[in-house]
């Protein structure tokens, strides 16, 4: 069984970048089977069809718009996934990916397993900033909640002792963006 793990969102619109950040840390702290890809879906949208109809369990992390309080995190399984990914739009992204859900269920090709675990942004228009400090202070719970869903679908995870390579040149740059600002 094929399992998918994807980070969504735009590391450049402060919350947005939720969902990447968090699978980075994920990707950074612990080691999966040869089964499970770990993947930084950036702003991809359709692009991630192909991954998404290869995958048999779904996990998705990203900054979603439920109408909470800034910051909260919320799991959702299931049927309600799709739901959440188009309900309050807050980037273009999450339109596409709505729309590779869609495509992959017509195509008969949805995951047999599907959950989201998302975090309520407290900002999305500040271009070129990091994740404000509440919805970065939610980044290590996210991962651990990944970590059990994952568990509970039977995936176990090894924590790492040594720093693997960053998912995607992005993640580097990244980075270096914060070292820089940092000091």
């Amino acid at each position: 069984m094929h399992t998918l793990v994807l980070g969504i969102g735009n590391p450049l619109w402060a919350d947005e970048g939720f969902g990447v950040r968090a699978v980075a840390l994920l990707h950074e702290g612990y080691r999966f089977p040869a089964e499970v890809e770990v993947v930084d879906g950036g702003t991809q949208g359709l692009f991630l069809l192909p991954w998404v109809r290869g995958a048999d369990n779904l996990l998705v992390l990203d900054a979603i718009d439920f109408g909470d309080p800034p910051a909260t995190v919320r799991v959702v399984r299931g049927d309600g996934v799709p739901r959440y990914l188009g309900a309050k739009k807050v980037s273009m992204h999450q339109t596409g990916f709505q729309e590779v859900l869609a495509s992959a269920s017509l195509a008969g090709d949805l995951p047999s397993r599907l959950s989201l675990i998302g975090v309520q942004p407290v900002t999305l228009d500040d271009f070129g900033s990091s994740l404000t400090a509440p919805v970065a202070a939610r980044l290590a719970e996210v991962v651990e909640l990944a970590v059990a869903e994952l568990a509970a679908w039977g995936v176990v995870a090894e924590a790492r002792n040594a720093p693997p390579e960053p998912l995607a040149p992005v993640e580097m740059a990244r980075l270096a963006y914060e070292r820089r600002a940092d000091g």
